[in-house]
C-alpha cells in the first residue's frame, strides 16, 4: 500500500506498518476477499497465528497483530509481502485460516460496520469486523485469535 491511498469510507490509510488513527467505523463499506494467519515457524506449524491479515478488493490489506501487552495493534497492510518485523523472513508464512469460512456468492465479505473493545488504558483488546453474513472477531492475547460468528 503506498503512503496517501484512500480507503474505503473516505479516510487516508496510512503507509504500510503505520498505526491506524481515528473513529472506530473505519472499514465499513470495504470487502474483504481473504483472511490469512501470519505465523512463526522455525519448527512447522502449530498454534495460533502472530498476526490477521485482511485482504482487501482492489489490494489493500489490514493487519492485526498482537502486542507483548496482549493488545492488538491494528494497522495498515501490504499484502502479499511480509511485514518488516518478520525476521528472519525464511521463518515466517501467511497461511489460510481453515476454521474461517469461505468468503460469500460474489467472492467478498461486505463489511457493514466495526467495534474496538478496549481495556482500561484504551488499547484495543479485540476488534470486532461486522458483515452482511457474521462477524469476524479478532482478540489479542499471546497470540492472535479470531473466529467469525454466522448471524
Amino acid at each position: 500500500m503506498s503512503v496517501g491511498r484512500e480507503m474505503t469510507g473516505g479516510e487516508i490509510s496510512p503507509p504500510a506498518g503505520r498505526p491506524r488513527h481515528g473513529k472506530a467505523d473505519w472499514l465499513t463499506g470495504a470487502r474483504i476477499t481473504a483472511v490469512h494467519g501470519l505465523f512463526y515457524r522455525p519448527e512447522g506449524r502449530a498454534g495460533e497465528p502472530e498476526a490477521v491479515e485482511f485482504v482487501l478488493e482492489g489490494g489493500q490489506s489490514v493487519l492485526l497483530t498482537c502486542a507483548s501487552d496482549h493488545t492488538l495493534n491494528i494497522t495498515s497492510g501490504a499484502w502479499p509481502r511480509l511485514p518488516d518485523w518478520c525476521v528472519p523472513a525464511g521463518q515466517w508464512q501467511f497461511e489460510q485460516l481453515r476454521h474461517l469460512p469461505p468468503p460469500p456468492y460474489g467472492g467478498a465479505w461486505t463489511v457493514t460496520g466495526t467495534q474496538e473493545r478496549r481495556d482500561e488504558h484504551g488499547e484495543v483488546r479485540e476488534a470486532v469486523l461486522r458483515c452482511e453474513n457474521g462477524d469476524f472477531v479478532v482478540i489479542g492475547g499471546d497470540t492472535v485469535t479470531i473466529r467469525f460468528v454466522p448471524c
